[in-house]
């Protein structure tokens, strides 16, 4: 693995810590967090239509504006559900990150911005 990749998943980790500690901060709901954790993945399903497309959409779901502009917004206007959700989907990002899977190339689902997905370099 090179350097590079080091400081990226250890960039995932903190995501996801910070991400678990300030939802400890704004809702205990820990049922709520671990059923919602996985929800990001259903972004997968876009493989069914190819590469191309599945990308795109794994891409979509696991980038971190979505989230953040949640995380934001819930925020500033005082809308729980949406500070909730951000910080989950945060959360997830940041988990898969820092487990090696990163944002999709188009030749296929196990080839990220991270490397190979289950191949040691």
């Amino acid at each position: 693995m090179k350097l590079p990749v080091y400081f990226l998943r250890a960039e995932g980790a903190a995501i996801f810590i910070l991400s678990v500690l300030a939802f400890r901060v704004v809702d205990d709901g820990w049922l709520l967090f671990i059923l919602l954790l996985l929800v990001p993945d259903i972004s997968m399903v876009g493989y069914l239509a190819g590469n191309k497309v599945g990308a795109a959409i794994y891409n979509i779901g696991h980038s971190l504006v979505i989230p953040l502009i949640m995380i934001t917004a819930g925020s500033y206007y005082g809308v729980l559900w949406m500070l909730v959700g951000g910080l989950v989907w945060l959360a997830h990002i940041g988990m898969d990150r820092m487990l090696g899977y990163g944002l999709k190339e188009t030749k296929g689902f196990k080839h990220t911005h991270l490397g190979k997905i289950g191949k040691r370099v």
